[in-house]
């Protein structure tokens, strides 16, 4: 006879609570902490490359009040994923150095997850995805390389409520990232006019695109607080690394025409 479902057993804590291995011996009180909040975005990343798939069906369906809502909720996640460098900030340089030779070759920048997310919103680099790349990982990026972004789909939408799409920006290459265009620029000023009900999902799409950048920089400054100027794990450059990440907006279209609103 089956069991009975319980709380438990339906998330499988059993199993989820018994992933936490300190390296260090004896272990050191933070290791944990450490371990539990990078468990902890690689759970937000799956979220959020699973609402990146209904997003991408949304805005090809030219559901907008579905990409609204999903916006909104990846926008939330965002503001957690923020909010939780706070947790971690509380590590001091001298606890993470107690433990951080046990992390050996692995770092933060083989995060799989993170780049698969990266490529789906539009910022790709096919040398993540071939032999020889830092993300150990390469089939799922491959895959994703191949894979039109949100960009590419928001495209669709903005052709299916009438926008002049440039038929560059339908037909460009999905395996390279993409590029502000000034004559799709036009056409979002027009809209923004014209088609009020869009300025809403625009304005969710720059609110993500600011809590990515926002998450960022702080991921920087928490770096650059925990290890100053030290090589990152992995043998990465660490915060000079990180730094060459910043102000990379998603959605450049929408930002470069704030000015002339």
């Amino acid at each position: 006879m089956t069991p009975p479902l319980t709380y438990r057993t339906y998330l499988e804590l059993d199993r989820l609570l018994d992933l936490q291995h300190p390296r260090s011996e004896p272990a050191e009180h933070d290791e944990v902490l450490f371990i539990v909040i990078h468990q902890i975005y690689e759970l937000w990343f799956k979220l959020l490359l699973h609402e990146t798939g209904k997003l991408r069906r949304e805005l090809s369906a030219d559901d907008l009040y579905g990409a609204i809502a999903t916006f909104q909720r990846m926008r939330t996640v965002m503001k957690i994923l923020v909010a939780q460098l706070d947790v971690l900030e509380t590590m001091t340089p001298r606890s993470f150095a107690s433990f951080r030779d046990r992390l050996d070759t692995a770092s933060g920048f083989q995060s799989s997850q993170f780049r698969e997310l990266e490529f789906v919103l539009g910022y790709k680099r096919a040398q993540l995805a071939r032999s020889g790349s830092p993300v150990p990982d390469i089939s799922r990026l491959a895959d994703r390389l191949e894979e039109r972004t949100v960009l590419d789909h928001w495209y669709d939408f903005l052709a299916m409520r009438g926008l002049a799409v440039p038929e560059r920006l339908r037909a460009r290459d999905v395996r390279e990232p993409a590029v502000p265009d000034e004559a799709l620029q036009a056409e979002l000023l027009r809209a923004y006019r014209d088609q009020p009900e869009l300025v809403i999902l625009f304005e969710l799409m720059l609110d993500f695109d600011e809590g990515l950048q926002e998450w960022r920089y702080r991921h920087v400054k928490v770096v650059e607080r925990t290890i100053g100027a030290k090589q990152g794990t992995g043998g990465s450059a660490g915060v000079e690394f990180l730094k060459g990440t910043l102000f990379r907006p998603l959605f450049a279209d929408l930002w470069a025409i704030r000015h002339r609103m």
